[in-house]
This record gives structure tokens, C-alpha cells and sequence, in this order.
């Protein structure tokens, strides 16, 4: 129904962004996006042309200096006030692994920036602005932030699964904790979703064997993304603090 959240989604044109805005502006919600790259901007604007009104895409890199202060700054200039955030960004740059199989210093550092540093910011920019409505926080992790990756699903995995995507996001799952911990006293929710696998740029051989090591058989569908979020930023919810929501098909279980 028409919950009438005001919900900021960092990474809005990604795969799982584009998921979530699209269930937010179907729900009824105003939905702020952010993307870094003035094509993604225009993408989601085109895509979503009938909820001009309730959706804002903002072009932003928030891996730079200042950027997640300044977006809050420059969202509340224009009277926007999210009640609810989405730690989303990526960059699929920072994945890359060198030639002898290690990750270059650059590359953990940056991806270490934007999955625990810009969430760390952004909250803490939104949560500190006059005026702010902010009451809750979901980030986006993943099942690999809880266990180890499982070598045996990759042909060659210190391409396909690269070290330190796990290492920041368990960084990211101690954060929501830190986050949930000092920011209760101002009625602020923080929790974290760690998604399993999602379908899409994978071959039939991959699914295969992701199915035969995950207890539900299979990856997760794209139509199992938004629900978790939505749960996590409704009512129902609002004891939870703190939280590492498990939506993984039982991966790691």
C-alpha cells in the first residue's frame, strides 16, 4: 500500500539497485537513487518516466572526498529527507585481481572505501543533518562477508572470487553493528542483508554447481531481492537492531 517512505538507494542503476527502486516506486514510496555516471542518471530517469514525482536520481560519486556529506547537504537544501537508506553502491572496478593473483593495494583500499567507509559516511552524514528524519538503515551485504568463499563453485577462483569482496563485507557487517549500537539512542535502525547468489550473468555449468552446495538448490531469483529490504524498512520490524539477515537459500547454513 502506499507506505509513503522517502527511501535514498545508493548504486540505483546496479543490478540489485535497479530491483529496489523499481519495488520502492511500486510500493508507493519517493525514491531517491543515486548513480555515478551520467548515462546510469539518464537510464533509471527514462525507465521510471511515470513516477517523475515521487523519484530523484542524483549524480554522485560518493567514492570521492566528501561526497557522502555533501549529497545529505545538498538533499536537504532541496527539502529531501530520507527516512530510510539503502547502502548499495558498487564498483566493479575495485574486483579486479592482478596478473600473480593478488589484490593491489589500490584495489582492497577502494573497495574497502565503498563498501564500509561511504555506508559509514553517508549514515552518519544523514543521521547528523539538521532536521533529519532518518530511522532506518539496511546495507547490502552478502553471505561471503559470514563464511569463506567456497572455492569449488569457481573454474578459476582467485579471478571469480576475489579476497577482499568477502573481507569488506564483513567489515560491513560489523559496521551495521556499530552503526545499530550508537545510533539507537536517536531511533535509528541499522541491519544488513547478506544475499546469497542472485541469477544473471552466470552459465548453466555455474548454476549447476551452485544448486548441488546450496541447500535450496538453486541461486537466488532477482524477484527474491526487494522483499528482505522492504521488511527490513517496514514496521514490523522495528525491534530489530543490529542485525546480519541470512537471505542465502540456506548457503550458510
Amino acid at each position: 500500500g502506499m507506505s509513503g517512505r522517502t527511501i535514498l538507494i545508493t548504486g540505483g542503476s546496479g543490478k540489485f539497485g535497479r530491483l529496489l527502486v523499481q519495488h520502492f516506486l511500486a510500493a508507493g514510496d519517493t525514491v531517491i537513487a543515486t548513480a555515478r555516471s551520467d548515462a546510469s542518471v539518464a537510464a533509471l530517469k527514462m525507465a521510471h518516466g511515470g513516477e517523475s514525482g515521487r523519484f530523484v536520481v542524483v549524480a554522485c560519486d560518493l567514492s570521492e572526498d566528501g561526497a557522502p556529506a555533501a549529497l545529505s547537504s545538498a538533499l536537504a537544501r532541496d527539502g529531501l529527507y530520507p527516512d530510510c537508506l539503502v547502502n548499495n553502491a558498487r564498483s566493479l572496478s575495485y574486483l579486479k585481481v592482478e596478473d600473480d593473483g593478488q589484490v593491489s593495494r589500490a584495489n582492497f583500499a577502494g573497495e574497502l572505501l565503498l563498501d564500509v567507509i561511504v555506508p559509514y559516511e553517508l549514515t552518519m552524514a544523514l543521521a547528523g543533518e539538521e532536521g533529519s528524519r532518518l530511522r532506518r538503515v539496511v546495507n547490502i551485504g552478502s553471505q561471503y562477508g559470514t563464511v569463506a568463499a567456497n572455492l569449488g563453485l569457481y573454474e578459476g577462483p582467485v579471478r571469480q572470487s576475489p579476497l577482499h569482496y568477502g573481507v569488506a563485507k564483513a567489515a560491513l557487517a560489523h559496521l551495521t553493528k556499530e552503526l545499530a549500537t550508537r545510533l539507537a539512542p536517536a531511533d535509528i535502525q541499522v541491519n544488513c542483508i547478506a544475499f546469497g547468489g542472485v541469477e544473471g550473468r552466470v552459465d548453466a555449468a555455474f548454476k549447476a554447481r551452485y544448486a548441488k552446495l546450496c541447500p535450496r538448490g538453486r541461486m537466488l531469483d532477482e524477484s527474491e531481492v526487494a522483499g528482505p529490504v522492504d521488511m527490513l524498512l517496514s514496521d514490523h520490524f522495528s525491534a530489530m537492531t543490529g542485525h546480519v539477515l541470512a537471505v542465502d537459500g540456506g548457503w550458510t547454513a
